[in-house]
């Protein structure tokens, strides 16, 4: 048995107003045929006659009485829901801009795929800018959302939130011939021989601030040296054999396939050094899709901040 069809319903109540098929069809904008065929499928349906068809006129049988008011019931609403949606969409602008930041890798690519089955019909626009710099806009709505580095000298802005999404430990690259293939881990104070590599704190304090303060907690003040773009900094560490660095899990482990030689790639243990990355929006008025995007990070971060994502090659 089939469904009554929504345009079903239209053609009937047409013919009932006009008790006429052809006037009916002309109010329809389609052929009168059709308009007696789609009702004769929709009486086939019901098991009842709705209409008493004569040579000169159309009426309306007990049934078709009773079943009017019903059909126009049905067609109001599925109008006044399609009319919600056309309001919807135009309220709901068609590109939401987010602010990015390094250290995410593939896992942004693969939150950004969720969203899109989420909110199909919003386009993602990423914006790369200094964290300070993103905070603002979001507060301003030039940015919908973006991605931040919690700071404990940074206030959050009035009217934001700042939902935690990933808690990154940080792993280090070192000299191959300073650790053992067999180990998984390196304890930061076997660095401490090591300068690190690490770029000027104007442009990275977070980072800077927590590889410092790691390095004081394990017992030793971190003799810094210049730090270049990845390959660089990578090269230098391998031919110089006195240096090191560190890098988000998602780009160590990136890093790591590559198998890049005379580098190894271990977590830092005692102390851990972990960064945690929130998702910035506004707490009222902002783009209607930014729920979604925040379901959509939380759920493919979540699982990497309950283990340790990349585990380059523990004692």
């Amino acid at each position: 048995m089939n469904r009554v069809e929504l345009r079903q319903l239209r053609y009937f109540v047409a013919v009932a107003e006009h008790r006429h098929f052809g006037r009916a069809a002309q109010q329809l904008h389609i052929v009168q045929p059709a308009v007696s065929q789609q009702v004769q499928r929709l009486e086939r349906e019901l098991g009842l006659p709705l209409l008493d068809r004569t040579t000169r006129r159309v009426n309306l049988t007990s049934a078709g009485e009773r079943f009017l008011d019903h059909a126009r019931e049905v067609i109001d609403a599925a109008d006044r829901a399609q009319a919600a949606m056309r309001l919807l969409r135009a309220e709901s602008p068609a590109e939401l801009r987010l602010g990015t930041t390094t250290g995410l890798g593939g896992h942004l690519a693969r939150a950004l795929d969720d969203f899109t089955r989420r909110r199909p019909g919003v386009r993602v626009e990423l914006l790369r800018l200094p964290e300070e710099e993103r905070l603002a806009r979001v507060s301003a709505g030039d940015l919908h959302a973006a991605f931040v580095r919690r700071r404990a000298d940074v206030a959050i802005p009035r009217g934001l939130v700042m939902a935690d999404v990933l808690t990154d430990p940080l792993v280090a690259a070192l000299p191959q011939d300073a650790t053992s293939p067999r180990r998984r881990t390196v304890r930061l104070a076997e660095l401490a021989p090591l300068s690190i590599r690490l770029p000027e704190r104007q442009a990275n304090p977070l980072l800077v601030d927590a590889v410092t303060q790691a390095c004081r907690q394990a017992g030793f003040e971190p003799r810094l040296g210049p730090a270049g773009d990845d390959q660089d900094t990578l090269a230098l560490i391998a031919a110089g054999r006195s240096s090191w660095t560190v890098f988000f899990s998602p780009k160590a482990d990136l890093l790591e396939r590559q198998g890049l030689p005379g580098v190894a790639f271990r977590r830092i243990a005692a102390p851990r050094i972990t960064i945690v990355t929130a998702l910035a929006y506004r707490r009222a008025g902002g783009h209607p899709a930014v729920a979604d995007l925040a379901d959509a990070v939380r759920a493919t971060f979540a699982p990497l901040s309950s283990s340790d994502l990349a585990q380059p090659g523990s004692s």
